[in-house]
């Protein structure tokens, strides 16, 4: 039986597990405030986007598809290209763990890159509901809180500040990083950079959708060779 400190001690771990992410989607959140204030928009955009759409990447397209007042049709193909990779996250994103349907359902919400790069990097035995709901809470309120420190810079700030929408990119750099020295999942890297290097060649218009599906099934090809090969090795013994 779990002591009971337990469970006060997973909503910690999950706390601490989202200070590498918070480091970079803080910083984010100040941009996308920074950039609604610049595009002239208003400052309730920056916790409406954030609520209604939590995920970073496409809520800073979003500033400028908004601000340049584009089609709808055109809107939702790009949330539908951008968040499709959320699709494969399903697949092994430990919902399991989460019981209650009302939190499982916030689970689903906040399932982000960042939380799910985050969550990969834990042994199994070490995972639970509370911590990841915990991760989950903590990098929400890192990116709302960001984006109202954003509107506030922004609207005391005389000239616009360029670049700090490099936070992403740099985020995701470092969390990559951290998951392979953590894991020592070098195959799966260079699955990555070939289903990138095709995409870009095949199909640059659309290839962060042709390199997601192309990983996943590279990533399903491997794993049936990989499960293949001890069934093999018993048998020619």
């Amino acid at each position: 039986m779990a002591p009971p400190a337990a469970p006060r001690r997973q909503i910690a771990d999950g706390i601490r597990d989202s200070f590498s992410a918070g480091l970079g989607i803080f910083p984010l959140g100040i941009a996308l405030g920074l950039l609604i204030t610049q595009a002239g928009l208003p400052w309730w955009l920056a916790p409406a986007l954030s609520l209604a759409a939590f995920a970073g990447s496409l809520e800073l397209l979003l500033v400028g598809m908004l601000a340049t007042v584009t089609p709808l049709a055109a809107v939702a193909l790009t949330v539908l290209v951008v968040n499709f990779r959320h699709v494969f996250y399903a697949f092994s994103f430990p919902l399991h763990l989460v019981r209650h349907p009302v939190a499982k359902a916030y689970a689903v919400y906040a399932m982000i890159d960042e939380v799910y790069a985050v969550n990969a990097s834990l042994p199994e035995a070490e995972r639970s509901a509370r911590r990841l709901l915990a991760l989950q809470i903590a990098c929400e309120t890192y990116w709302v809180g960001g984006g109202l420190i954003g509107v506030g810079l922004g609207a005391l700030l005389p000239a616009p500040i360029k670049g700090l929408e490099f936070a992403l990119c740099a985020l995701f750099t470092v969390l990559t990083l951290d998951a392979v020295r953590s894991r020592g999942e070098i195959p799966s890297v260079l699955l990555a950079v070939a289903s990138v290097a095709i995409a870009l060649v095949l199909t640059p218009d659309l290839a962060l959708l042709t390199a997601l599906l192309l990983f996943a099934g590279l990533l399903l090809v491997r794993h049936a060779l990989t499960a293949r090969r001890p069934g093999t090795e018993s048998a020619d013994a």
